[in-house]
This record gives structure tokens, C-alpha cells and sequence, in this order.
């Protein structure tokens, strides 16, 4: 892949709010997005569907990574394992064990060989329960190790790290964000269960934004 216009990066793109408001804002900054899409087993396959809309939207091209987790570890994956209802303080049952460690390492691969000088994750501070691997000091690390550990040295970046949901909302709207196309629920039904804590964040952080969701408007 050559870098015509703009500087290349990748950008994990799962299909929420948040990834697709650093693909519009990587957009914004100039450049040239890659959308790395992954299929990892998850039970809210839906997600995928909407992230490669976001990238048809956006104009950009995108490559969907098929991987498996043999051992499951987490109710995305485990129909075992039920999905709390209730907002959790440390990591709930949807939280996938080193998902970003491994998703992060796989774009690293893939930006060193398409000759991407970044690449973008939607890690911010009110991300779910705190999960450990959206944390500025695991970033923070991972980083100096792709730097050390790679030729290129692709910088990882986050630039929505700061910012709470309803922050995140306001900045998608300004840049155009498709608000209607993205998935957060972790339930993969016609429309969002209401009630996961992924739906709960979203639904607070449109109302905390002034906003009305259009996946609640059907």
C-alpha cells in the first residue's frame, strides 16, 4: 500500500463511538487511514458489520483480521459467561484478557509493513471498568516497546485518552462522525439492549452531551 496523500496510519476500528471519532479525527489531522477490523470470535458480531460501514463512510479502506481465542476468558466470547447488568467498578465479565496488547501488536506488524508512521486507538479515561490495557501507563509502555522492537517504530497514539464519553460525543459531531452506524452494545440484537454497561455509558454520554442517540430513535 503506498502512501500517496497524506500520512499513512492504521486505526483499530471496532465499530463504536469511540474508534470511529479517532478515524474522523485522524481524518482531520490528515491522514490517510488504514482500518484494521478484527474478528476475534465475538458473540456481538454486529460490531463488525457496522466498523467496515464506518470505514465505507469515511472513504477509507479497511482489512478485517480473523483471530481465535482458543481459551474464551470473557463473556464476549464465552456464551457461558453472562453479560452483568450492572455497572461495575473493577473489570466485568466482558472484559477480554490483553485484547489491546494483542490487537496493538498485530497493527504494529501491519503499519511496519504498509509503511504507516502511526497508529491510532480509542482508549480513553471513562473506558469500561478501567480496563488495564486502556491505560495511559500500559500506552505509555507499549509504545517505547514498538519502538524498540520494530524498524520503523510506528507511534502509537491515543488522542482521545482524556476525554470522558459525553467529550467524545461532542468531538464525533463536530467531525461528522455517522453517530447512526455505530455499535456499542454488547448484545448483538436489531437494536441495543438498554442495559450492559456499554449501552449505559453510551445512553449517559449522548444525554451528557446535549445529544439524542439515533439508535434510539428507531
Amino acid at each position: 500500500m503506498k502512501n500517496k496523500k497524506g500520512k499513512l496510519s492504521v486505526v483499530l476500528l471496532s465499530g463504536g463511538l469511540d474508534s470511529a471519532t479517532v478515524l474522523y479525527l485522524a481524518k482531520a489531522k490528515g491522514y490517510r487511514c488504514c482500518c484494521l477490523i478484527f474478528d476475534y470470535g465475538q458473540l456481538h458480531k454486529k460490531e463488525i458489520y457496522q466498523a467496515v460501514k464506518i470505514a465505507k463512510a469515511a472513504g477509507c479502506v479497511y482489512k478485517i483480521l480473523k483471530i481465535t481465542f482458543p481459551w474464551k476468558g470473557s463473556a464476549l466470547l464465552d456464551r457461558k459467561i453472562k453479560i452483568s447488568e450492572k455497572i461495575m467498578r473493577r473489570a466485568p465479565a466482558t472484559y477480554v484478557p490483553a485484547r489491546n496488547i494483542i490487537f496493538l501488536s498485530f497493527a504494529a506488524s501491519f503499519a511496519e509493513t504498509i509503511g504507516a508512521k502511526a497508529v491510532f486507538i480509542g482508549a480513553h479515561s471513562q473506558d469500561y471498568s478501567g480496563y488495564p490495557d486502556c491505560r495511559r501507563k500500559f500506552l505509555n509502555i507499549f509504545n517505547k516497546m514498538v519502538q524498540a522492537g520494530t524498524y520503523a517504530g510506528p507511534k502509537i497514539l491515543a488522542p482521545l485518552l482524556r476525554k470522558n464519553k459525553s467529550q467524545i460525543i461532542s468531538m464525533g459531531r463536530k467531525l461528522g462522525v455517522p453517530f447512526a452506524l455505530t455499535w456499542s452494545c454488547y448484545r448483538g440484537g436489531k437494536t441495543p439492549c438498554a442495559k450492559c454497561d456499554s449501552c449505559y455509558y453510551r445512553a449517559k454520554g449522548f444525554k451528557e452531551a446535549g445529544l439524542v442517540d439515533p439508535l434510539m430513535k428507531r
